[in-house]
């Protein structure tokens, strides 16, 4: 049986930031260690302080499939809080000029680690981590800290 992706998966990047102020931020991998035990779980903890700040929607897009995807914000009980983003293909996250090939060690061109403030489809901000994977400028408390 073929399962349809989840619909909170899907990745309309065209129409979902229009008209509205959001975060993104973007992960290596889903159920990676960096992602799944500090930069997801940052956003979740922030949520609240964050949309005091007026952003209407927090997503985290990362180079997997919308299957991974769906798992990975259950696992981290994301619903509700952050959407999450499955880039199939790399699409946006090259249009960004973020994509780095990490198939080495997760077998395909991924994400550099970064976050933005984007507000009717006009990035405000952009931090990208120096070396696409730590976590310094990228943070929720950093980019809360812009707000």
């Amino acid at each position: 049986m073929i399962r349809r992706p989840p619909r909170s998966t899907l990745f309309p990047y065209t129409t979902l930031f229009r008209s509205r102020k959001v975060i993104i931020f973007g992960v290596p991998g889903a159920f990676t260690p960096t992602c799944s035990k500090s930069h997801l779980p940052e956003f979740l903890q922030d949520y609240e302080k964050i949309k005091a700040k007026g952003i209407a929607e927090i997503a985290c897009v990362s180079v997997n499939d919308p299957f991974v995807m769906a798992a990975w914000g259950e696992a981290n009980k994301a619903d509700g809080k952050v959407r999450m983003l499955a880039d199939t293909h790399a699409e946006f996250t090259k249009a960004l000029g973020v994509d780095f090939d990490l198939t080495a060690v997760l077998g395909n061109v991924r994400s550099k680690r970064y976050a933005m403030i984007v507000d009717d489809n006009i990035v405000k901000v952009v931090n990208v981590e120096p070396d696409g994977k730590g976590l310094t400028c990228s943070r929720a408390k950093s980019i809360l800290d812009q707000l």
